[in-house]
């Protein structure tokens, strides 16, 4: 697979912002069938850095209600939280 189909964006949430700040950790929704060694390969690709280790998390998929009545299904997906080597950031992630 395409580095860029295996990362689909950044997760920007206040966890992952202390993770970045103070743990070099980082954190992408990645693609379904992409695993650990793929994702590694794919970061250190697109942002020339390097990846200690990287961990997987499977998301469920959850019921959701818009409106009184409408349930809707969000569906599962997959991320990938990336730890870089000491000393190293990713740029999009700053200053945010």
């Amino acid at each position: 697979m395409n580095p860029y189909e295996i990362i689909k964006r950044p997760i920007l949430t206040e966890k992952s912002s202390f993770q970045a700040d103070y743990l070099d950790q980082y954190t992408f929704e990645v693609d379904r069938r992409a695993n650990k060694h793929q994702v590694k390969k794919a970061v250190e690709e697109i942002f020339d850095v390097d990846v200690v280790s990287v961990n997987i998390v499977n998301v469920p998929a959850k019921m959701g209600r818009y409106g009184r009545r409408r349930v809707v299904r969000v569906p599962a997906w997959k991320k990938a939280i990336v730890t870089l080597a000491p000393g190293q950031k990713i740029e999009i992630f700053e200053g945010v």
